[in-house]
């Protein structure tokens, strides 16, 4: 206790003085910005698979081969070296390399966030760096886990403000106990929600009540909740969600973003009918 009141005190003021030096467009305060987001997550991601050749190298020509299939579909951008692409198992260099692949061929109006989380702080930063430089547009850092034991709120908040503080691109969050065994504690979010370069966070736990709290108590912040699976991407519209980043958008994406336009549009009996469709496919995926 008295190490995390020790880190916390300081943490709050480099805080306080990031948000003085850098404002953001905090919509309680009488900031210069114009409207909406600094960067603006609203819509459907698909959480890109990274394709393999028999012998096990990353499969680049399939790689754009499916990215020219997506090109027709209006997601509002892409996500590389998530959980779907299997960053755990490539090389810096394949990373990288995927990053730079996919930039190619993506058209320039729609992002890309690209996966960078490492076990350590330093690690992460010098990949999110590297990505950076690759042509990531946004920086997804999951939590480290491996010592999830000693991953407190004080600790990860340190973490993410020292990634962030370096990232020379807005960061997005992300938690998903699933894989890491570790939720990302609310508390540490709506710390890291007034960052100014932390834009927002994938959750994946499927818990919307947390994810409501989450949009409600970063309502001031410039702070965007993406749903992390299509079973609960309605729900979590309906609580105030700005997108999703949904494995099922893979194969399905052009009916994700029907059920994306519906939510926007008001539509919700339209909506529900369309998120009963999907569930069983979601589970399937």
């Amino acid at each position: 206790v008295v190490l995390s009141t020790l880190l916390a005190s300081p943490l709050r003021l480099t805080l306080a003085a990031l948000c003085r030096a850098a404002p953001r467009q905090h919509r309680g305060f009488s900031t210069p910005s114009g409207p909406g987001h600094s960067l603006n997550l609203g819509g459907i991601f698909p959480p890109l698979a990274t394709p393999f050749s028999p012998t096990q190298e990353v499969d680049y020509a399939q790689l754009e081969g499916n990215l020219r299939r997506y090109a027709s579909i209006p997601f509002r951008g892409m996500v590389v070296l998530g959980s779907n692409g299997e960053y755990p198992y490539l090389a810096p260099r394949e990373r990288l390399e995927v990053v730079n692949c996919v930039r190619r061929s993506l058209p320039r109006d729609r992002l890309l966030l690209a996966g960078s989380g490492c076990e350590s702080t330093q690690a992460t930063i010098e990949l999110t760096v590297s990505m950076a430089e690759a042509g990531a547009d946004v920086a997804l850092v999951v939590t480290p886990c491996y010592y999830r034991g000693a991953m407190t709120s004080a600790a990860l908040v340190q973490h993410y403000t020292q990634v962030a503080d370096a990232s020379p691109i807005p960061v997005v969050l992300y938690s998903v106990p699933a894989n890491t065994g570790l939720d990302l504690p609310l508390e540490a979010v709506l710390t890291l929600a007034q960052h100014p370069n932390i834009i927002g966070i994938k959750d994946s736990g499927g818990d919307v009540t947390r994810m409501g709290l989450m949009v409600h108590k970063t309502r001031q912040e410039d702070f965007q909740v993406l749903a992390g699976s299509a079973g609960f991407l309605l729900a979590s519209y309906a609580l105030g969600a700005s997108g999703g980043v949904c494995a099922l958008a893979n194969v399905l994406g052009a009916p994700l973003c029907q059920l994306d336009r519906l939510c926007r549009g008001g539509h919700w009996q339209e909506a529900r009918d369309l998120q009963h469709r999907l569930i069983e496919p979601n589970v399937a995926v």
